[in-house]
């Protein structure tokens, strides 16, 4: 297992968390002696899982935390301690399994027809059908009806290879499944190596942008526009929201969504629809935008962009803005435009066939969580607070960009654990004491609270979770 661990089959050394930490500060221009207090608690493994998975979570949880802090310090407030527990941390990579409406658990929006199966060849596929789009389009490109054992067999006929290729050719979501000798030799996999899981950019001039005044919470008085859905960057919104920032999630009519994660992931939200296919939504978004200080997008790359939203349009619209933009293989190599999900970036960069192999079964074996969702999420989250104090500071608009690829690539840097899967899958009867339990538009909804803690301000949704559209598409 420890030959398997980096890139080219390097066992990388093992941060202490600090300095995984502070790492990941340098990485995003801002130094560590600004990072102020931090307690940092909690042992691995803290998830069954060969790969550090409590220390990704808490890392980068714990960037965004003191982050906020910054930012509320720069606009007056007093210094407060930042704490995260690396068990809430890990935790909450995999808050939208822990929610309870009215009691009851949400039911399994995974369609059918979604998963692994394994082609004529011998080699294993990964498909992606949760959208009823990518199911019906999976099912014409085999000629087969919905059912599990019919795409079986219809996939016999096929080399894995060559149905990822095919699917990718008319915008689906499947992979093939590799090993991480097999990722790092391919041109994506190489591309991807060189992704930092971070990228802040200036993209244009602009002077410094003074912080709204000082408010109760760390980021009162910042305006977020969210057009993302699913998990990663829906989190990210969702973290800005619970230290005070003004969130309005932007969706359409015509867009699939899952209301099981919304549940989770729309806490501290006001939600709008708008439909940028029509000469009105795109004047609305522009409206918006143009009040906006962070433009958050997590469609396909190029998807927004065609609309007329993208980074260097904005950057002229708003001056000094700040874009942040999730994707799933980072906007480089072969597959920089593809459409992309976790369970499909786990399966064809390694870390299905390297877990499998640490725990001893067959692969494919997943991670214990979203873990790449989620960690993309809170390194978008910090990201942006990291350009915003830029911003401040010298002035320009900035574009802060993370990709699932390139959280895998970093996540494989932070090492192996020999002993990972000694640790127990942690159960609901046991995390009472981080639940909370608030009104929602789905009923009473019962969640994870926020793992990373400020002592000053501690972090917390105003508005509740609600249906996509309930709101005007205005500013507060």
């Amino acid at each position: 297992m420890a030959g398997t661990s980096g890139p080219g089959g390097v066992s990388p050394r093992r941060h202490a968390p600090r300095d995984t930490l502070e790492a990941l500060w340098c990485l995003a221009g801002l130094a560590p002696v600004a990072l102020g207090p931090v307690e940092l608690s909690g042992e691995e493994p803290a998830l069954p899982s060969s790969f550090r998975v409590g220390a990704a979570a808490q890392a980068t949880i714990a960037a965004v935390a003191p982050a906020a802090a910054a930012v509320h310090r720069r606009r007056g407030g007093p210094e407060q301690a930042a704490r995260v527990s690396m068990r809430h941390a890990a935790l909450e990579f995999r808050s939208e399994h822990w929610l309870r409406l009215d009691g009851a658990e949400l039911p399994d929006s995974w369609d059918s027809v979604a998963g692994t199966y394994r082609c004529g060849d011998g080699r294993v596929v990964r498909l992606h059908t949760n959208f009823p789009h990518h199911r019906e389009g999976v099912l014409r490109l085999l000629r087969s009806d919905g059912t599990r054992e019919a795409v079986r067999d219809a996939l016999r006929g096929w080399a894995a290879l060559d149905f990822e290729d095919a699917a990718a050719a008319v915008g689906l979501c499947v992979t093939a499944m590799r090993g991480f000798a097999q990722w790092d030799a391919h041109p994506q996999g190489a591309a991807a190596a060189g992704l930092p899981p971070l990228r802040i950019e200036r993209i244009g001039d602009a002077p410094p942008s003074p912080l709204p005044p000082l408010g109760e919470r760390p980021l009162g008085g910042l305006r977020v526009l969210d057009l993302t859905r699913v998990i990663a960057g829906p989190v990210c919104g969702r973290t800005l929201a619970a230290h005070g920032a003004e969130v309005l999630h932007i969706s359409a009519a015509h867009l699939p969504s899952f209301d099981n994660l919304l549940a989770d992931t729309g806490r501290g939200k006001r939600t709008a629809r708008l439909d940028l296919r029509t000469a009105e939504g795109r004047d609305a978004l522009r409206s918006l935008a143009a009040g906006a200080d962070v433009f958050l997008q997590g469609y396909r790359p190029g998807a927004v962009a065609a609309h007329g939203f993208a980074p260097a349009g904005l950057a002229a619209l708003r001056p000094g803005v700040v874009c942040a933009s999730l994707s799933a293989y980072g906007e480089v190599g072969p597959w920089g435009g593809r459409r992309g999900f976790d369970s499909l970036v786990q399966t064809a960069s390694g870390f299905n066939v390297a877990e499998a192999e640490a725990a001893g079964v067959e692969p494919p074996k997943p991670l214990p969580c979203q873990a790449l969702d989620h960690a993309s999420g809170y390194l978008l989250a910090f990201g942006t607070l990291a350009a915003l104090l830029r911003r401040a500071e010298e002035g320009g608009s900035w574009h802060v960009r993370v990709s699932l690829a390139g959280t895998g690539a970093w996540l494989r840097g932070l090492g192996r654990l020999e002993t990972g899967f000694a640790a127990p899958a942690p159960r609901f009867g046991e995390i009472g004491d981080l639940l909370e339990e608030s009104d929602s538009g789905w009923g009473r909804l019962l969640a994870l609270r926020h793992s990373g803690v400020l002592e000053g301000t501690p972090p917390r949704w105003a508005l509740p979770s609600v249906p996509l559209g309930t709101h005007a598409p205005a500013w507060a």
